[in-house]
């Protein structure tokens, strides 16, 4: 699958930064930080996931279910778009 370069940075880089919010969490655990604070820090890390998902998503509406859709291949069509509505599905909860 051909990912888009610029979205594929753009992932890569919030990807980084959820791993450096996690890693943050965990040691405000480990000093015992106020619980809200922790909360509070738990929520921004479901949220800047949430940008990751919704850019993954974008970059397989572009490259792979329109690769599908030229292809005229009605049965990848269909499966393609059966991911994506699962993958709607799960991102909303």
């Amino acid at each position: 699958m051909a990912h888009d370069k610029q979205n594929r940075d753009a992932i890569l880089k919030r990807l980084s930064r959820l791993n450096g919010q996690v890693q943050g969490v965990s040691r405000m655990v480990q000093d015992g930080r106020y619980c809200v604070d922790i909360l509070n820090q738990t929520a921004a890390i479901r949220s800047a996931l949430r940008g990751v998902e919704r850019l993954l998503i974008e970059d397989h509406a572009r490259s792979c279910m329109e690769d599908a859709i030229q292809s005229g291949d009605q049965d990848r069509q269909r499966v393609m778009f059966r991911e994506v509505v699962e993958l709607m599905e799960k991102v909303r909860d």
